[in-house]
């Protein structure tokens, strides 16, 4: 059987208030608003515990605080003169409130009163007659002068007195033997919903309350501030003198522009900031919040290390609110911010483009996709925030940017060597590989391009934005889609069959391989070869034995190593194969890029042990 919320006049209070573990309802849908509490360290006051003596039907601490309580109704079912005493709330920092509270005499000629004496002997009287009908109680919600009467009751209301008498009357009907009843009620209730009274019901009556001194300064709000604080801080409380007793109700209230609990520490919040969490919530689904959480629970079943979910505040406080002058990049999904977490950690946070359908689904891929992949060249991602209208991704920071930044003239202070141009290659090679064939399902990056591909501090490779990245079965052999990449690097045979494969990864590392070797852009309108892709050129220019007439300066400069610079060449053109069942696979291109760099270790005098060497890069790659 549920407990019904009553309010105690006798229990002392304890000052230790630790709302966590107070019950915030006591089993009947009656919200327990502090200063108001159930059990001990619940409530600020002697008369503020719920406990078993009035009935509580709802409790509200917006100003000026009322409850609503269960009341007895006063009955006389007898021809003389009845009368009853009401000292419920005497000394109480309640009273009986006159703006939401009636007086009612119902029954044929009733004549019922109240009156009441206060501290400083003035007396208030007041009281009605209900006149006499041939019907009997009429069943409808008014009291409309039929064996029913009402009146106004006196302010600052907490004791009184009734009296019912009965009068006799000249009518043919004159309901001598019939009850009568005097009683408050809540005004509101009783024209809606009261329908007949009979001697054993109680009705709504609502109670204004306030705090007394003691009550009022063991509030957390006193105990923790100072005057100053307290006056200027998110709430007030105003002091309410009842004149008749003397006594003072103190009331709290949020100021203009915060909602919440006065009475608790911290417990007005800013309107606003209570829309931004609405919104954040709003969001945070919208965003595939949910989705998200159900794929990396998946990654806590295998013991893999899912990305944090930040909150927004962390990430405008780590970017100074997303400031222009922290912009480190713009790509094809969104702006690149550089920030600071708490923590101290650089980190890159991407902030992505007006969301769509599509664009959602590429966001939510990019983190599922990520948080499957652990190589020492592919970006890590740290986590995400969904509490924004468009999602933000957080990734490790790479300090030295693009590998764009470098072929496309952008840093001429820093020439790229051609060892370091084919560790580079080496470093994506594996990575792709990885992805090709380390992971539980294959990955298919899909946007390979060297704006995608980042150098850290040791200008080591990092391959990102896997925004348009896909995971596929084991058995499967293609991705059949809406052929989607960067003009210049996407395949020709995925454009005609949209049909995706690994080898199409390939046919985009291909272009990479061009570029590092010809320090030309995947798509240009200028330069030596007008306006033809560098695939196409650097294709028939190797068919046409012109490869030393479209590499770049600084590969030029590598005399010595031509031979090299050659078997780089032509394994890029078979990647650039229009037939992708004729380019290598990624495990090939890696081996071959490996054994090219560590061919120059080994001197005439020291020729290369081919078997052996095969056999070690085998193993090497497969790390």
């Amino acid at each position: 059987m549920l407990a019904i919320c009553s309010v105690n006049a006798f229990t002392r209070a304890s000052n230790v208030i630790n709302r966590t573990s107070c019950p915030e309802d006591c089993g009947n849908n009656v919200i327990i608003p502090y200063p108001f509490g159930i059990g001990k360290g619940c409530y600020a006051g002697d008369w503020f515990e719920i406990s078993f003596d009035l009935e509580v039907l709802e409790i509200d601490i917006a100003f000026p605080g009322t409850v609503r309580v269960s009341y007895p109704i006063f009955s006389s079912c007898t021809s003389v003169t009845s009368n009853t005493t009401d000292l419920e709330l005497e000394k109480s920092p309640f009273i009986f409130s006159d703006n939401n509270n009636n007086f009612v005499a119902m029954g044929c000629n009733n004549y019922a009163s109240m009156w009441s004496v206060f501290p400083d002997d003035s007396v208030s009287y007041g009281g009605c007659k209900s006149p006499c009908d041939r019907a009997p109680f009429t069943n409808g919600s008014h009291c409309n002068a039929t064996n029913c009467c009402r009146t106004s009751i006196p302010s600052n209301l907490q004791a009184f007195s009734t009296i019912i008498e009965p009068k006799l009357s000249s009518s043919p009907y004159n309901g001598s033997n019939e009850c009568k009843y005097a009683f408050l009620v809540d005004q509101n209730w009783f024209e809606t919903k009261f329908t007949e009274p009979n001697p054993n019901m109680s009705v709504p009556v609502v109670l204004e309350w306030g705090l007394d001194n003691t009550s009022f300064y063991s509030l957390p709000t006193m105990k923790n501030s100072t005057a100053r604080e307290y006056m200027y801080s998110s709430y007030y409380c105003s002091n309410i003198m009842t004149s008749r007793n003397f006594a003072t109700r103190i009331i709290c209230d949020c100021r203009r522009g915060y909602r919440g609990n006065p009475y608790l520490l911290g417990g007005c919040s800013v309107i606003k900031k209570r829309m931004m969490i609405k919104h954040k919530k709003k969001f945070f689904k919208k965003n595939g919040g949910l989705l998200l959480q159900q794929q990396l629970s998946r990654n806590n079943e295998v013991n893999v290390e899912s990305p944090k979910l930040f909150n927004l505040e962390e990430l405008e406080k780590a970017t100074d609110h997303f400031s222009v002058y922290r912009i480190i990049g713009h790509g094809g999904q969104g702006t690149v911010y550089k920030g600071m977490l708490a923590d101290g950690r650089i980190v890159a946070i991407k902030k992505s483009m007006v969301i769509d359908e599509e664009k959602l689904q590429a966001f939510i891929n990019e983190v599922v996709i990520l948080s499957q992949i652990h190589h020492k060249n592919v970006v890590v991602l740290l986590g995400c925030c969904l509490e924004t209208e468009v999602p933000l991704l957080v990734y490790e920071f790479i300090p030295n940017g693009t590998l764009a930044q470098y072929l496309n003239g952008q840093n001429e202070e820093f020439p790229l060597t051609w060892d370091m141009r084919l560790r580079i290659a080496i470093e994506v090679a594996k990575a792709l590989f990885y992805l090709h064939s380390k992971v539980s399902s294959p990955i298919y990056h899909r946007d390979i391009k060297l704006t995608n591909i980042l150098l850290d501090e040791k200008y080591r490779a990092k391959v990102a934005d896997f925004g348009i990245s896909r995971s596929v079965a084991v058995e499967q052999t293609h991705l059949s889609t809406l052929v989607q990449g960067t003009i210049g690097y996407v395949d020709p045979e995925y454009i005609q069959s949209g049909q995706f494969t690994d080898k199409s990864d390939v046919y985009s590392f291909g272009v990479v391989l061009a570029e590092l070797l010809t320090g030309e852009k995947a798509i240009s309108s200028t330069g030596m070869r007008g306006s033809k892709s560098l695939a196409t050129f650097f294709v028939s220019s190797m068919e046409g034995n012109n490869l030393f007439g479209i590499l770049d300066n600084q590969v030029l400069k590598e005399t010595k190593k031509t031979k090299k610079i050659i078997a780089v060449a032509n394994l890029a053109k078979r990647c650039l194969n229009s037939e992708g069942k004729k380019r290598p696979t990624m495990r090939e291109v890696a081996m071959e890029l490996e054994a090219n760099q560590m061919s120059h270790k080994h001197s005439k005098k020291n020729p290369i042990n081919w078997h052996y060497l095969r056999h070690f890069l085998m193993r090497r790659v497969n790390i």
